[in-house]
């Protein structure tokens, strides 16, 4: 199992950006929770098969059709044993 931070930069919100991450990663059986940054950005946490989140990846730098992503950072990180589901977090709040 392999879990990773990510943030996406570029015109990710307002997009469906979130939902569509949602769904993606539902589909590659993948946990973890996504949510929009005061920022402008989107950070995600995702968790799973390396597959599936190598796939998952490839996706955040597509993204939706009306999205614009300039660029994704991504980090290898501890896993978390409580997840269950993939979920939308409320957004980050200054």
């Amino acid at each position: 199992m392999k879990a990773v931070h990510v943030f996406v930069t570029g015109s990710v919100q307002g997009v469906g950006y979130r939902q569509g991450c949602r769904s993606t990663a539902r589909s590659l059986q993948l946990v973890g929770w996504v949510r929009n940054l005061a920022d402008g950005r989107v950070e995600m946490f995702a968790q799973g098969s390396d597959e599936g989140i190598h796939r998952l990846l490839d996706w955040v730098w597509a993204g939706p059709s009306g999205a614009r992503v300039l660029g994704v950072e991504s980090d290898v990180v501890a896993t978390d044993p409580t997840l269950t589901d993939f979920f939308i977090q409320p957004d980050e709040r200054i």
